[in-house]
């Protein structure tokens, strides 16, 4: 697939697997909607949505930063109002912002749920809801839900019900789009098999989690092979390792964080 003059409308690209699939299809002269609510540098995070959207102008596409927070409605339809009017429609929707917090069920306060719902869940819902209309207008439209597959097993609950809830949400919104949508739009999940050296991952467990990562690389690689799939490939949850085997590829050393490292497995695979 062509990507040149396509539109991608990215949720929390200023960093993270975001900035990765927003940077790998700029390369391919795409055009970059960088959605998120960093605008001032962060304290602890690296990355805001107007130095994302400048490296998507230098890698070779055309950068739209714009402050979003996808628990906001009037917010939302703004953004991808603008998105359609800059570049003249919408072709690929990436539901990638989102809340974690692992804790059980005791130590996660409502304010935390609350949070990990609405920008999972609902912002999910939301942000598709909002690009729709102008997908359906669009040649091979994708969305991309970065979401676990679904699986209503025990232990994938029981750690962290309130996060797996809320990731869940996401998920379930492919399976109901894609039916919805079918022939359509191409609804599809995608997750990693192991944990991805991000700014989430980081703070979760520090430099010793983020030696056994997977660099974003990995993600915006199969990504980019989900997208260049007809509207047909939709309704699948798809583990990046597993996919991009399927797609041929037999080398990932170097998608380690740190080369030779015993990758940590990420929740829910």
């Amino acid at each position: 697939m062509n990507f040149k003059g396509k539109t991608v409308f990215i949720t929390g690209a200023s960093r993270g697997i975001g900035k990765s699939i927003a940077l790998k299809l700029a390369s391919q002269g795409a055009n970059i909607i960088v959605a998120a609510k960093t605008a001032q540098p962060h304290a602890k995070l690296e990355g805001t949505i107007f130095e994302t959207a400048e490296e998507v102008d230098q890698a070779g596409g055309k950068g739209l930063p714009l402050v979003v927070d996808v628990r906001d409605d009037l917010n939302v339809y703004t953004a991808v109002r603008k998105a359609a009017e800059t570049f003249g429609g919408i072709d690929i929707l990436v539901n990638n912002a989102s809340a974690i917090q692992l804790t059980d069920t005791l130590l996660t306060d409502m304010k935390r749920y609350d949070l990990m719902h609405q920008v999972n869940t609902r912002g999910t819902f939301l942000c598709s809801k909002a690009c729709i209309p102008y997908l359906l207008q669009a040649e091979n439209p994708h969305v991309l839900n970065l979401s676990p597959p679904l699986s209503m097993e025990t232990k994938w609950f029981a750690p962290h019900v309130a996060y797996t809830m809320a990731k869940f949400g996401m998920s379930m919104c492919v399976l109901g789009m894609a039916g919805e949508y079918k022939n359509k739009i191409a609804f599809n999940a995608l997750w990693p098999r192991t944990t991805i050296a991000t700014a989430a991952v980081n703070m979760l467990g520090g430099d010793a989690m983020m030696n056994q990562s997977r660099t974003p690389e990995i993600m915006s690689d199969a990504a980019f092979a989900i997208f260049s799939k007809p509207v047909s490939f939709s309704g699948n949850f798809l583990v990046d390792e597993d996919f991009l085997r399927s797609e041929g590829v037999t080398d990932f050393e170097h998608y380690s964080n740190v080369p030779g490292s015993n990758l940590l497995p990420d929740f829910f695979v």
